[in-house]
């Protein structure tokens, strides 16, 4: 793992346009970090999406049309702290189903947690954790053959390009069967002023989030940043649908990384990309299912229509 971090963020610094991936924000830190971020008030998307899963289980529950004398796995990408699917685990273990919910995240850390919390407060439901990245879960996905429906939650494929998220939908469906689901969450569209303070919070949250990718490669990488050499630089085009998010050098600055034996060089007001979140609506969610053996089943909003899972059947 520590060797595909120093190719990545080299990989990353290297570019004329300098980028770091956004699945590295997840230490134990910025795990806490982030569970601070979605207690924010502005930061609606977990709010909008628990509220989906706390007044519509049951009708999500019928969507997924499973039997409850066949057993499926039911599988999370990138589950985090599972606090809205644990609505759903106890819902499905309330009603007899007969399954294994096989929690998938890059962070130990997070998995650790969720096991320990579900064991003592859903001891009845069985939990299969995978440690590592989504990608390379897909693979293993293929090796069952029992029914499965995934969840995709929190709108985690807008951290992606509309390009790969339509390949990675496309590879999921090739590892599914058919009628296997996915529950797609998606976050809508919506103005400047709702949107910008959810990735840049008043309290400074979100700021310290992204810095502490520079804490990461300090810690980890043996890297020289300055974290106070660097601003949270976010911003948000609502034509466009998409929320970008960058760490901006204050000062001209050069860094150091031991793990891969390089200097990064920085000029005053460069940047580096850190994150990308594409928000959807219908249009935009059908266009990325265009190539894929995906289609839509059924759709839950909230109502403030803000946030939808989308319900995804494998033809």
């Amino acid at each position: 793992m520590m060797k595909e971090f120093a190719q990545s963020v080299d990989a990353g610094l290297s570019q004329s346009e300098k980028t770091l991936p956004s699945k590295y924000f997840y230490d134990k830190n910025g795990d806490a970090l982030f569970v601070e971020i979605m207690k924010m008030p502005e930061y609606y998307l977990t709010r909008s999406e628990m509220e989906i899963f706390s007044t519509q289980t049951l009708d999500l529950i019928t969507s997924f049309q499973a039997d409850k004398n066949v057993y499926f796995e039911l599988i999370e990408l990138g589950a985090g702290d599972g606090s809205k699917t644990r609505k759903l685990l106890e819902a499905l273990s309330e009603q007899g189903y007969q399954f294994d919910y096989m929690p998938v995240d890059i962070s130990k850390n997070a998995l650790d947690q969720l096991e320990q919390s579900l064991q003592h407060n859903l001891p009845h439901v069985s939990v299969i954790p995978k440690h590592g990245d989504y990608f390379d879960m897909l693979g293993s996905v293929k090796n069952s053959h029992h029914p499965k429906i995934v969840l995709f939650l929190g709108s985690n494929i807008g951290n992606m390009t509309d390009a790969i998220a339509s390949d990675f939908l496309y590879q999921l469906g090739a590892n599914l069967s058919e009628n296997d689901k996915l529950l797609l969450g998606a976050d809508l569209i919506k103005s400047a002023d709702i949107v910008l303070p959810a990735y840049n919070d008043e309290n400074g949250i979100t700021h310290s989030f992204n810095i502490n990718l520079l804490h990461r490669m300090n810690a980890e990488l043996g890297a020289t940043f300055n974290p106070d050499g660097f601003v949270h630089a976010p911003e948000y085009d609502e034509i466009e649908g998409i929320a970008k998010s960058y760490l901006l050098s204050n000062c001209q600055q050069s860094v150091e990384i031991k793990a891969i034996g390089k200097t990064y060089h920085f000029h005053a007001g460069e940047r580096i990309h850190t994150e990308i979140s594409r928000k959807y609506n219908d249009e935009i969610i059908s266009s990325l299912l265009d190539k894929t053996d995906f289609s839509i089943a059924a759709k839950f909003t909230d109502e403030n229509d803000y946030f939808t899972d989308y319900l995804l059947n494998r033809n």
